[in-house]
């Protein structure tokens, strides 16, 4: 039986949420423990960094711990992300979004998978038949998932093979300069979210993307939704989805816009840092997930 350690490394948790997810987790087969600072609270976050850290390291470093899911986003993990330590012989895989955007890249440093996935409060209240629980019933047990979602009118037609990476943008950007840094490798196709970020927020971390290179050697772009990111047309005469294909113009690389992961309830999980292949074309996009 595979061990689930349920964690708050970034913000605080309304604790119900817990409740649903340790008790859906276990109806799947799953061993379900909790940190010991899951559920507390310290102003917006969950706990001080030293606790939150705590019930982080003591996730990663027990060899018993097969699966570490976050139990929500928020903020908090750069404040800790130095300090984490693992145990070289035996990583869990970390399930989370958004600010857990942190850890997908320190996994990817180090060359090990992670899963940008629901956390506790949709394992909680999405049905059995949703599609992202029944993805994520598959990819905690390691299995392939293939998605086919509908184009886009600014989709770029190819088929691409490489490594999964990205998730939040502005948190992944943050991260830029540092040794939880993108792979820019040559290899990468990139994924990318975010929410409550204005047009020209994205559109400069886009251009920088851009100015440093990291674009153009991407392999494949993958754009998700960017929730309640308010557009500003009127001044900057372009949207956001404008912005990114105007970025990549001039790369040949296949694009996938308005693919259904990122800050929604419909959030399919991605395997990140492993091996997908992607094809789009004028029906349909399949990407295939954990190959």
């Amino acid at each position: 039986m595979k061990h689930i350690r349920i964690i708050s490394p970034s913000g605080a948790i309304e604790p119900q949420f817990i409740n649903g997810a340790h008790e859906r987790l276990e109806s799947w087969g799953y061993q379900v423990s909790e940190g010991r600072h899951a559920r507390s609270s310290f102003g917006g976050l969950a706990g001080t960094d030293d606790e939150r850290l705590a019930d982080l390291n003591e996730a990663l470093q027990d060899p018993s711990i097969d699966i570490v899911l976050c139990s929500r986003g928020g903020y908090g993990l750069c404040r800790i992300l130095d300090r984490v330590e693992l145990n070289p012989d035996h990583v869990p895989l970390v399930v989370g979004y958004s600010d857990i955007t942190c850890l997908h890249n320190l996994m990817g440093v180090l060359g090990e998978k992670s899963l940008h996935a629901i956390m506790a409060k949709h394992i909680t209240t999405l049905p059995d038949d949703a599609e992202p629980i029944i993805a994520l019933r598959k990819l905690l047990e390691d299995k392939e998932v293939e998605y086919a979602v509908r184009p886009h009118d600014f989709n770029r037609i190819g088929t691409a093979s490489g490594v999964l990476r990205g998730g939040n943008l502005q948190v992944g950007y943050g991260l830029r300069g540092t040794p939880f840094d993108y792979m820019d490798d040559g290899r990468t196709i990139f994924f990318m979210e975010d929410i409550h970020e204005p047009a020209h927020a994205i559109d400069r971390v886009i251009r920088s993307l851009r100015m440093s290179g990291m674009l153009e050697q991407l392999q494949g772009l993958i754009v998700g939704q960017f929730t309640d990111c308010k557009e500003n047309v009127e001044d900057l005469r372009f949207t956001i989805y404008q912005s990114i294909r105007d970025a990549v113009a001039d790369y040949d690389f296949p694009v996938c816009f308005n693919f259904p992961a990122g800050h929604v309830e419909h959030n399919l999980p991605l395997m990140l840092n492993t091996a997908c292949s992607l094809q789009v074309n004028e029906q349909e996009v399949v990407l295939k997930v954990n190959e």
